[in-house]
């Protein structure tokens, strides 16, 4: 135990009130998690042994994450369709029930607000589960700003992502094999010894993966134990959202690799945006003028020529000739590349593959760097 006049180890996180913790926090200690960082307001793990080990457990097995960090946003009501629409330039109009979408929600500038998976649990009910920004209160504005008929609250629920290549046998061994039928981006409301959860087939990892939705936060210690106990002949270990895994995949970042001053068009989530649809979503005049006009700076990949690269703790500047043209978002090492990895948001005429920049990083030092396409490797989900 710390006391009040310990001088502490260097710089850490300590626990408090303030702070939420999941109800498998106490799980994560019991397991031996080495760090956290605090992400929506909750404590969110962020490694077991070490980034790299925990990594390979990912990659040649299967790891149990505790991702209650992605708070929900409860949205129901006979306008709730409608105030989703609102919220993201995404069409929602084939959406079905037991469909999770991707869903870019954007302000009246068109700038990035958050990255969350929208879940339609019925005709008037949805969840957004968020990255890191407060979206309740961005929906409980827009709702009462046009007097919609909604209820918004954040639900007891708490998410733990299963994520790995043998994550399906785990999931099978829990659930039974109507698994196997589960479409990528669909869920189901089911039970697991009596627990309520929500079992979707989603993930942040593009390996095989689900996440197990729980419904009774009274029952995270129990629910952990039993997804344990199941993997355990599939070399189950503990880990968390992985930023090795999901950079080689080309997955993005809220806060590291955008944010309000981006748009979609910039960080490569166009795709996600459908201008001719009849909703009048926040943000869609001026997302059309963006589109109309072209966008001016773009987020890519680089290879950094450089022994294996930290984690950036802020953005380095990136160079050309000597003159500052844009920002490095993220970096890390990619073991299984054998390569430093970056993103990098520059001018469009520095974005074409191959083309050679400049990184000042946390050292000092200024090391090449060279523009490639994302993903670095295969992003689908297996």
């Amino acid at each position: 135990m710390v006391s009040p006049t310990t001088e502490l180890p260097g710089p850490c996180i300590t626990f408090g009130s303030r702070v939420r913790k999941s109800p498998y926090f106490d799980a994560s200690r019991r397991y031996g998690c080495n760090a956290y960082s605090i992400y929506n307001h909750v404590y969110m793990p962020l490694y077991y042994q070490d980034p790299v080990t925990d990594y390979w457990n990912l990659v040649n097995h299967v790891t149990l994450w505790d991702v209650s960090c992605e708070v929900q946003v409860d949205i129901q009501g006979p306008d709730a369709f409608s105030l989703v629409s609102l919220m993201t330039p995404r069409n929602l109009t084939r959406c079905k029930i037991g469909q999770a979408m991707y869903v870019p929600i954007v302000d009246e500038c068109g700038g990035m607000i958050n990255d969350p998976v929208l879940l339609r649990l019925r005709d008037d009910h949805f969840w957004l589960s968020l990255a890191d920004s407060d979206v309740l209160l961005w929906a409980k504005a827009l709702a009462y700003s046009r007097n919609l008929r909604v209820k918004i609250c954040e639900p007891d629920v708490s998410p733990l992502q299963l994520q790995g290549p043998k994550a399906t046998a785990v999931a099978e061994t829990l659930f039974g094999d109507w698994i196997n039928a589960l479409q990528y981006y669909r869920f189901k409301e089911t039970e697991l010894d009596g627990i309520p959860v929500v079992l979707s087939r989603t993930g942040w990892s593009n390996e095989r993966g689900y996440e197990i939705f729980l419904q009774d936060g009274r029952e995270g210690d129990r629910l952990w134990e039993l997804i344990m106990a199941a993997g355990r002949a599939h070399q189950i270990a503990p880990g968390a959202p992985s930023q090795i895994k999901r950079m080689e995949a080309g997955l993005l970042s809220y806060h590291n690799d955008m944010n309000l001053s981006n748009n979609p068009f910039e960080v490569g989530l166009g795709r996600f945006v459908d201008l001719q649809q009849e909703t009048e979503f926040i943000g869609k005049q001026a997302l059309q003028q963006i589109q109309q006009q072209g966008i001016h700076q773009k987020l890519v990949g680089v290879f950094l020529d450089c022994n294996p690269v930290s984690v950036n703790e802020e953005r380095w500047p990136v160079f050309v000739n000597d003159s500052e043209v844009g920002e490095l978002t993220s970096s890390v090492y990619s073991p299984a590349l054998d390569q430093s990895l970056g993103y990098v948001i520059v001018p469009i005429g520095y974005t074409e593959a191959g083309q050679k920049l400049q990184i000042r990083i946390n050292t000092g030092e200024t090391i090449n760097a060279v523009v490639t396409a994302l993903p670095f490797v295969d992003s689908r989900a297996k």
